[in-house]
């Protein structure tokens, strides 16, 4: 009874102490990851800061996506490509001007063939339901009548869009080629981009997350393959492999800024020259546009983590036979969660387009949109929404920043070797793959001496 009291004392005593240690500890994190962009700011130039900013902000705000999915509900999403592949098509379609000459041509087709694929989906679903309702229908034949109704309807939707699709890639194939987009600013597709993206979450998570957490992982990863393949060849809507550019932008243009007489002398009482405050003022204005994303979801997350649906979710993750026991529904609550996290994902994805100012298929990997978000997660936290942003700004950090070093590295390390040595040029030429090398010790050391992250999960 003794050693329960001062058990019980020793914690009351203790407790308040450990969250005013983890913030002093959470904002020393933070300060150095600030002293970091800003050694390079010193060292490279403060363009490449700015640079590195934006970009790390991108990644917070996609690691706080995967953090709702996994850190909430423990879904395990490797499909994270894809749902950002949509944000960045939402950048297109929302920015671009439609093309008129497209349109004339062939959208009548595309719209009647959408139309026909819709009518396929809804009468597949009928004949499913009904076979079994109204006739008992089992077994082989259910299937085969059901598989046959989307035949037909596939066939024809086919028949009405193909040529279509073929009138409007004949229009001016090397600068249009497709239909274009709704001609709005561009700022809109980030709503847009999270809609898209929550919308095939939606239908993904419906047929798969009734399953096991491995086959949730297989149909995520099937189907962000899926989108990729499609933007990459479906011409009459995203250009494929041609790809877009020069989209439109929610800050001003350098050009315009070099061109300003007033903008001149601002640039020289700042002593630096008029190309690179252009170029600084851009980057700072978008990052002032993303950290203002960032906070509100940020805030968005931190609420709904706090609020008695965010304990029942990480209730559900713990121990699901439980909270279904309690009479949750964890299917559903799955669906939803999974659908909010993707739908941030998109808003990300559209943001990432807007910043490159085009969109390219090709570029997303899995490697740099599934895996190095998944390490952002885990670096900084899995659970700890801060944490997600932590891990988002160190692990892009060092994705960028691994080969200058590793060639200053290689370079310190070869000085006293002869221009021109054997070795010295192979390991120079080596000094590019020190990122992949630096993304494994970085997650290594971290799992090794902090295994639930920089910022781990607060137990409320």
């Amino acid at each position: 009874m003794t050693q329960t009291t001062s058990q019980t004392s020793s914690q009351a005593t203790h407790n308040p102490v450990a969250p005013a240690s983890q913030s002093r500890r959470n904002i020393l994190l933070f300060g150095m990851m600030a002293l970091l962009l800003c050694f390079v700011g010193v060292v490279q130039s403060w363009n490449v800061t700015f640079s590195l900013l934006n970009m790390c902000l991108i990644s917070a705000i996609m690691a706080l996506g995967l953090n709702i999915q996994w850190g909430y509900a423990g879904l395990f999403n490797v499909g994270v490509m894809g749902f950002a592949a949509l944000g960045g098509l939402a950048g297109v379609l929302v920015s671009e001007a439609p093309v008129s000459a497209a349109w004339a041509a062939g959208g009548v087709g595309i719209v009647g063939g959408l139309i026909a694929g819709l009518a396929t989906i809804l009468a597949g679903l009928a004949v499913w339901r009904r076979t079994h309702r109204r006739t008992g229908m089992r077994g082989r034949s259910r299937y085969w009548l059901t598989g046959l109704t989307v035949l037909v309807g596939y066939t024809v939707m086919r028949m009405i869009i193909d040529p279509a699709v073929s009138a409007i890639e004949a229009i001016d194939p090397a600068r249009a080629g497709f239909l274009g987009g709704a001609g709005m600013p561009i700022i809109f597709s980030w709503a847009v981009g999270g809609i898209f993206a929550a919308s095939v979450a939606w239908v993904v998570g419906r047929i798969s997350l009734g399953l096991r957490s491995d086959y949730l992982a297989i149909a995520t990863l099937g189907i962000s393959e899926i989108i990729i393949y499609f933007l990459k060849f479906e011409d009459w809507l995203t250009r494929g492999v041609k790809n877009v550019a020069g989209l439109s932008r929610p800050v001003p243009y350098e050009v315009d800024l070099n061109k300003s007489a007033q903008f001149q002398d601002f640039a020289a009482s700042l002593g630096l020259s008029v190309v690179d405050a252009s170029s600084l003022v851009v980057k700072i204005s978008y990052a002032i546009l993303f950290t203002l994303v960032l906070l509100v979801i940020l805030w968005l997350c931190e609420t709904a983590l706090r609020s008695p649906w965010g304990r029942m979710m990480r209730a559900i993750r713990d121990n699901e036979t439980a909270a279904s026991a309690m009479g949750k529904n964890v299917t559903s609550r799955h669906l939803q969660v999974f659908v909010l996290g993707s739908a941030v994902v998109g808003i990300a994805g559209a943001m990432l387009t807007t910043l490159d100012g085009q969109f390219t298929p090709t570029s997303y990997q899995p490697l740099r949109f599934t895996f190095l978000i998944w390490v952002m997660v885990i670096i900084g936290g899995s659970g700890n929404n801060w944490g997600a942003v932590l891990g988002g700004f160190l692990i892009w950090f060092f994705w960028i920043e691994a080969e200058p070093m590793g060639l200053w590295a290689m370079d310190a390390l070869t000085s006293g070797m002869p221009d021109g040595h054997w070795l010295r040029e192979h390991l120079l030429d080596s000094a590019a793959h020190t990122r992949l090398m630096t993304m494994g010790l970085v997650l290594l050391l971290v799992l090794r001496f902090s295994p639930r992250g920089l910022i781990p999960e607060v137990k409320r």
